[in-house]
């Protein structure tokens, strides 16, 4: 070992006089721990509610969906499957009518928006089926019965119905002309179920309906709006779909789900680079200690640091002691800091001490996620901080004038 850590480690466990600055040296350890910790926790917090939102969105959305461009909608859709088939990583597809709609109830008439499905396809594409809240995913009438709809829980609850009841549905694309006037098709449904996928957007806005009469209430005529499809690997929808758009015919198109939710996400990226920002400075501050606590420790130290000269230590010599004191209190405070946001949010993860308002997110608990990326950046930065920290230090005891030090140090 090098003489230079062996005087970096005699200095940092100082005694009698030194003891205040000993003392300064474990507070800017713990100060840059905490630092880490809290850094740490918010990153695996953000990283939890990104992958609730990403397991939320790909429960009720497929992983790549192809569209039309304008309102043509797909015809012959069952030909498609070849040429689907024919990429690694396909599982399943499942067609669909996707249309706004006015929706009335007893109580109240909203906007909507409708989605016609075959209820068995439509799982083999999408999780839906598992977010079923009450009733059930059947959306096939009997032979004297209304057909079926199935309602988000948010938007059931702001109609006031429940299962069994029955609501209207309002289409103005298949419009007919009476005298001048506009008479919007209307169907009869009754509600057969409720979906809950947590998502704001889809539990107060999403209705679903069998496809048959979706192509009825829009007039679509065997058509669909478009074809959803499932992957082995959601992670390779955006390579999966960029592949796809080169063999499909016109005017069809694909789309995958990071596609259709890039603003979410980027923001959501945004967010965590700006609290990674916001909470380094936290450890800025506590890795910037280090130079008041070093600065001391050249002031008391200024005797042994000209005797280290006149016995033939050099500037760089004498550098290298502080910079490797400063450098190891910042190591040990981002070890320690690791630990700590390592162990709070694993406490957080096992048993979600922190609650959240069920009725405001959704879900009742904080979640976390680990990545050995964040650990690694967190601690890289924290490591960079520690070292810019004993700069000014360990130049300004590298240039003490060894009969200067010795005689102030007497």
């Amino acid at each position: 070992m090098r003489w230079e850590f062996l005087v970096a480690g005699r200095y940092f466990r100082s005694r009698r006089r030194e003891r205040f600055v000993s003392a300064t040296s474990f507070i800017s350890i713990g100060g840059i721990a905490i630092g880490v910790a809290a850094l740490l926790f918010v990153l695996s917090m953000m990283n939890g509610f990104e992958a609730e939102v990403k397991d939320r969105i790909l429960g009720t959305t497929a992983d790549v969906a192809i569209f039309t461009s304008g309102d043509i909608g797909l015809t012959d859709w069952q030909k498609l499957d070849s040429l689907l088939q024919a990429f690694p990583g396909f599982v399943a597809r499942a067609p669909f009518v996707y249309y706004k709609a006015a929706i009335s109830s007893r109580l109240e008439n909203d906007g909507i928006i409708v989605r016609g499905v075959l209820p068995e396809e439509e799982p083999k594409a999408t999780k839906i089926a598992d977010r079923i809240v009450a009733g059930d995913f059947n959306l096939n009438a009997g032979p004297d019965s209304l057909p079926k709809i199935l309602l988000g829980k948010g938007l059931a609850q702001r109609l006031g119905v429940t299962l069994g009841d029955s609501v209207l549905l309002f289409s103005l694309r298949g419009q007919v002309f009476m005298g001048g006037s506009v008479s919007p098709k209307v169907k009869k449904f009754q509600m057969s179920g409720v979906f809950e996928t947590g998502m704001y957007e889809y539990d107060a806005n999403l209705a679903y309906v069998h496809l048959t009469k979706a192509q009825e209430l829009f007039d679509f005529d065997g058509r669909v709006t478009g074809l959803q499809i499932r992957l082995q690997n959601p992670n390779e929808a955006e390579r999966y779909s960029e592949t796809l758009n080169q063999f499909l015919p016109s005017p069809a198109y694909s789309v995958s789900w990071q596609e259709m939710h890039k603003n979410l996400f980027s923001w959501m990226s945004l967010e965590k680079y700006a609290m990674f920002v916001a909470l380094s400075l936290i450890v800025a501050v506590a890795a910037f200690s280090i130079v008041s606590s070093l600065v001391m420790l050249v002031l008391e130290k200024k005797k042994e640091i000209g005797i280290l000269v006149t016995m033939g230590a050099t500037a760089k010599n004498i550098r290298t002691v502080f910079i490797s004191l400063g450098t190891g209190i910042g190591f040990l405070g981002i070890f320690f800091g690791n630990l700590l946001g390592y162990a709070v949010a694993w406490l957080q993860y096992q048993y979600h001490f922190i609650r959240l308002p069920a009725e405001i997110y959704f879900i009742d608990f904080l979640p976390v996620g680990f990545k050995l990326v964040d650990f690694a950046a967190v601690s890289a930065a924290a490591i960079l901080l520690s070292f810019l920290a004993t700069l000014y230090p360990a130049k300004k005891a590298s240039s003490l004038p060894a009969v200067e030090a010795i005689r102030a140090g007497g």
